[in-house]
């Protein structure tokens, strides 16, 4: 089996710039795996509230996570300073799958990249809603 390549910073549209925590290192010295989704969730998340597009306390869509995936090319641990890049791959009707790339600050290939897809749903009901139009012109500038 061939192995994957890293994407390089060309692939994302946008950057958000995290630190990694104390507390995001496991025994082995390194970022522990399930701490690159709450990555993924900060970039993305914080990208469509600072665009005015997301009200997680009182908005009428809210995103569920469907399918979640990660590749890891290399380490990143504490307390380096990272630059997470997000692309939308696919814009559907109520689903958005993003594409998510952590880079250590200055490097061109990610260290690991990973995607999710997000169903916009009703908070009511919990049902699939169409994305509002502003969110939609949002989420386009992603593509």
């Amino acid at each position: 089996m061939t192995r994957p390549t890293a994407p390089s910073r060309a692939h994302y549209r946008h950057f958000r710039r995290l630190d990694t925590r104390w507390m995001d290192n496991d025994v082995y010295g390194h970022v522990n795996n399930v701490t690159y989704y709450s990555y993924f969730d900060t970039a993305v998340n914080g990208y469509l509230i600072d665009q005015g597009v997301l009200d997680i306390h009182k908005g009428a869509t809210i995103g569920l996570v469907v399918e979640t995936g990660c590749r890891y090319f290399a380490p990143v641990a504490f307390p380096d300073s990272l630059e997470i890049g997000i692309r939308v791959a696919h814009l559907g009707n109520s689903s958005v799958r993003y594409e998510v790339g952590v880079f250590k600050v200055g490097d061109e290939l990610a260290a690991a990249a990973g995607h999710f897809t997000h169903v916009y749903v009703d908070r009511e009901t919990r049902r699939p809603a169409p994305l509002p139009p502003d969110f939609r012109a949002v989420l386009q500038t992603l593509i």
